[in-house]
């Protein structure tokens, strides 16, 4: 703590389910001052108002801001160091992204969408020029699927395969949210080709595996997914002939009748019923979700090491979904400030970070996080 500056965060969201947990992680872990932004102030000043009382400082202030309006935002991050999206305002990416451009500060979103990352992508030779740090793809997924296989990289002296799984069962309180409707952007453009026999497997293709998550939660089904993070990773490491993420299911009648009708309906109408497919998958979620109720990534390495197989297993978990998308992104957040993870650029969380660095810390914020070496000869 003592290394870092203090800076200057405004949190776009920050009275959300994710953003209250930035907001709070980031006090407790740092000295940075933190604006809670959004449409309703009441909300924002309320937050600002128990933060302040529970840590010294008055760290925390609030303020009204619109993303669909770029002069709201544009005077909103005057004196800002770091704007953290983390509201679902994929529709004003375009918006968000420029106005961030445009008043020289560094950026960070947790958003999982194609255009917004399509739009940073085609920005980043100007983002570099500014001297700005964009990251992007923070969170557990995408965020940590890559830093996962960083991790495991390190551990070996050749990486040759990585697959990883997620379970997310949340239970059956939460209720529902925008960022729901976001979900359904992602399902329209979803993808889930995996890299097989040293090349992707074609686009629409996905495939099925069992899993097996060892206590609870046991062997489960589970589906190819793919992450934009992943693309890079062969290139990193040649030696790499299988990668992949692979989401479990969570119940057959979500599985195998509600997802399918979800994803055609989002063909047939072009997304114009989004909001109500949004529904219905939230509701098949909550009706036939059964314990245990926690978030876990998975991951399975193998390679070499001192020229003999070895396979390396790391599970991560917590029992709060929107604990694990924060955590990760407030143990990224702390590389930056300290200035290890602020370099020009547009970058992903995943590649960004020290991922043995980012582990320890996430451990320290109340991940549960376990390694084990497999004797593979």
């Amino acid at each position: 703590m003592n290394n870092q500056v203090i800076k200057i965060i405004l949190i776009l969201g920050g009275y959300g389910f994710a953003g209250r947990l930035l907001a709070r992680h980031l006090l407790e872990q740092s000295e940075v001052h933190i604006i809670l932004a959004g449409r309703h102030l009441e909300k924002a000043e309320l937050y600002a108002e128990q933060l302040n009382t529970e840590f010294k400082g008055g760290r925390v202030s609030a303020l009204r801001v619109d993303a669909s309006s770029g002069q709201s935002l544009s005077e909103a991050l005057d004196y800002v160091d770091l704007l953290l999206v983390a509201a679902p305002v994929t529709k004003y990416a375009d918006k968000v992204i420029h106005t961030t451009l445009d008043s020289g500060v560094d950026y960070l979103d947790i958003q999982f969408d194609v255009k917004k990352l399509a739009l940073l992508k085609s920005l980043a030779l100007e983002i570099e020029r500014a001297g700005l740090c964009f990251i992007t793809e923070a969170g557990f997924h995408p965020g940590l699927p890559s830093a996962m296989v960083h991790f495991a990289a390190l551990q070996l002296d050749r990486l040759e395969t990585a697959s990883i799984a997620g379970y997310l069962n949340m239970g059956r309180e939460l209720p529902y949210s925008d960022a729901v409707d976001e979900l359904m952007e992602i399902f329209k453009n979803y993808q889930a080709q995996i890299y097989k026999n040293g090349e992707w497997t074609r686009s629409g293709s996905y495939e099925i595996r069992d899993v097996n998550f060892d206590g609870e939660i046991g062997v489960r089904k589970c589906f190819s997914m793919f992450f934009e993070e992943l693309q890079a990773l062969p290139q990193m490491y040649p030696a790499l002939k299988e990668l992949g993420f692979f989401m479990s299911g969570t119940h057959w009648i979500v599985d195998w009748i509600i997802t399918p009708l979800v994803f055609a309906g989002l063909k047939l109408t072009l997304g114009r019923g989004a909001h109500q497919l949004g529904k219905l998958m939230w509701w098949g979620m909550q009706t036939f979700s059964r314990p245990p109720y926690t978030v876990l990534l998975k991951i399975e390495a193998k390679g070499l090491k001192n020229e003999k197989p070895v396979g390396i297993a790391v599970n991560i978990s917590h029992p709060d979904g929107y604990e694990l998308t924060a955590i990760p992104v407030v143990a990224c957040l702390l590389q930056y400030l300290d200035g290890t993870a602020c370099r020009p650029g547009l970058w992903m969380m995943g590649h960004l970070t020290d991922p043995v660095r980012l582990f320890k810390d996430m451990e320290k914020m109340g991940v549960m996080i376990s390694t084990e070496y497999k004797n593979n000869s």
